[in-house]
């Protein structure tokens, strides 16, 4: 999905939707836990762990980082790094989402 999204920014609204899922998924598996929320609607919301923050179960998170799926694909493929793209952020530990990119294979 990633090569398909680095090839081409232009993705069509199906193939943009499966790859923000899929980037999505990758980076709650490689980062389990509840301390920041990620948001890129309509496509889909996830949690991500560093293992010292804070986790939440019922209601708005503490800390929530929404951007379009235009953006998190660019972060994911190394197009655009975390202080040039367009986000919107809050909580304490918000920015910590910054670590996990660009996404490298394992």
């Amino acid at each position: 999905m990633l090569c398909a999204a680095t090839l081409s920014p232009d993705l069509d609204r199906v193939l943009r939707a499966a790859a923000c899922r899929a980037t999505a998924a990758r980076l709650a598996a490689r980062h389990p836990g509840g301390t920041v929320e990620l948001r890129v609607p309509p496509f889909t919301a996830v949690q991500v762990g560093f293992g010292d923050g804070p986790r939440h179960t019922r209601g708005t998170p503490p800390n929530v980082v929404e951007m379009t799926g235009e953006v998190l694909l660019d972060l994911a493929t190394g197009r655009v790094s975390w202080e040039d793209a367009v986000v919107s952020a809050s909580g304490v530990h918000a920015a910590r989402l910054a670590e996990v990119f660009p996404l490298t294979a394992p």
